[in-house]
């Protein structure tokens, strides 16, 4: 009989946080998986792997910065060569700056959006391909995409993200959004005054759109898309104010990651909680 073979996990920005709860999660429920921790320093990374073969778990590491499309590449044909494809992709990466931050608002837009939705959509156009049958694609979002960027921003604005049909409708929304803040006239214009929250809803918004056009590949059988909310996580990202553990905070990415065979009409969808998390 032949073996089947391994299922291969990958998260990115896994060296602290959520993210390296997602992976110590994972380790533990992914029968037959092989678990790879990523993240842009390799001291670190391997820090944090070791962490986690004391706890008696295998996970792997591999350098990725999101924001470097070598490393990306790199990554990639390591996926390949190694393993010919990969099974789960989650999608955690981010970065937030703090409520007292002295940078301008235009740099706080140009760095959130380049690293929380440019950044995120390069590792999907680049490793989607690799996904085999029946693979995850999990993108972490928040419900501050909804809360301080979607339900702020104009009706004609939301109109727009309503209507998203294409990654380049959702890229053009975000280059906007980055141009009006750096001219300091984005609230005139109708967008809201969160640069973290506003990268969040190109995430929420890419995720419906890249999640359709898998589903329109005949090729792609049975791999889903989804994007969910981890909560209020007592992170370095939250100033350790949040009210949940790290554990508490991969709950709901690691029930994306590992929805069973037939969830099909979860493809695109939100997730908080585990359950759907509907606002557009």
């Amino acid at each position: 009989m032949s073996q089947t073979p391994r299922r291969i996990a990958l998260v990115t920005g896994a060296n602290k946080g959520i993210g390296f709860a997602i992976v110590r999660a994972l380790c533990k429920q992914l029968d037959n998986g092989i678990v790879y921790l990523t993240a842009r320093s390799e001291e670190r990374g391997r820090e944090a792997v070791a962490k986690l073969s004391q706890e008696g778990l295998q996970p792997k590491f591999h350098q990725l910065d999101i924001t470097d499309p070598a490393s990306v590449t790199k990554l990639r044909d390591f996926l390949k060569e190694t393993h010919g494809g990969l099974d789960i992709l989650v999608n955690n990466a981010g970065m937030a700056f703090k409520v007292n931050a002295t940078e301008s608002f235009g740099v706080q837009a140009s760095v959130s959006m380049a690293t929380n939705f440019t950044a995120l959509l390069e590792m999907n156009r680049v490793l989607v391909p690799l996904i085999r049958p029946h693979g995850r694609i999990v993108n972490v979002g928040s419900f501050t995409g909804r809360l301080y960027a979607f339900e702020k921003m104009s009706k004609e604005l939301q109109g727009r993200f309503q209507g998203v049909k294409t990654e380049q409708d959702v890229e053009q929304l975000m280059q906007e959004f980055v141009t009006c803040a750096n001219a300091g006239d984005h609230m005139s214009k109708g967008w809201a005054n969160s640069a973290y929250a506003t990268s969040k809803m190109g995430v929420i918004a890419l995720t419906r759109v890249q999640a359709a056009d898998i589903a329109k590949d005949k090729t792609k059988e049975d791999i889903l898309m989804t994007c969910c909310c981890p909560g209020y996580v007592s992170t370095d990202m939250s100033s350790f104010k949040g009210t949940k553990t790290i554990d508490e905070g991969a709950i709901t990415p690691v029930y994306c990651a590992l929805l069973p065979p037939g969830s099909a009409e979860f493809n695109g969808k939100m997730f908080s909680d585990k359950e759907l998390y509907e606002f557009w």
